[in-house]
C-alpha cells in the first residue's frame, strides 16, 4: 500500500505541508474523520491530508480512487472557485472521483453526507 501512496507524492514541501495539516483538522474534518477512519465504511481504508499530484486532499480512499473534500466559506470566492475547478480536473484526469461537501453540510446533514460517500463506495469498481 505504501508504494501505491508514494507514487502520488508530488514533492517534499507538499508532503511536509500535509503532515502539518494532519495535526490541525477543522471541526468538520474531525467529525467526518471519526466516521471514515478505521475502515468503518464498507471496510474501505481512508487516509487524511494526503498529497496527490501538486495538491493535498482532505480524505482519500485509494482502493476506490475516491477523494472527499470539505469546503469552508473561503471556497465561495471566485478565485477559489476557479482554483477548486482546476484542481478537481487534474485529480479526475489522474483517475480519481472527487466528492465535495460544504462544512455546514457535515454539521447539518451528516447522515446525508455519509450516505453519499457510502453509495459511491458501493458503486462500480474504481476507474483504472
Amino acid at each position: 500500500m505504501k508504494q501505491q501512496i508514494a507514487k502520488h507524492f508530488y514533492n517534499k514541501k507538499t508532503l511536509k505541508n500535509a503532515q502539518e495539516l494532519r495535526k490541525k483538522l477543522t471541526e468538520a474534518e474531525e467529525l467526518i474523520w471519526s466516521f471514515l477512519r478505521k475502515k468503518q465504511l464498507l471496510n474501505y481504508k481512508f487516509r487524511r491530508q494526503i498529497p496527490i499530484r501538486n495538491y493535498i486532499v482532505d480524505f482519500v480512499c485509494f482502493e476506490k480512487k475516491l477523494i472527499v473534500e470539505l469546503d469552508g466559506g473561503q471556497h465561495c470566492e471566485e478565485k477559489n472557485k476557479n482554483y477548486d475547478k482546476r484542481r478537481a480536473e487534474v485529480l479526475e484526469k489522474s483517475g480519481f472521483k472527487v466528492l465535495r461537501f460544504w462544512n455546514n453540510e457535515i454539521f447539518d446533514n451528516l447522515k446525508g453526507v455519509l450516505e453519499t460517500i457510502y453509495l459511491e463506495l458501493k458503486s462500480d469498481p474504481a476507474p483504472k
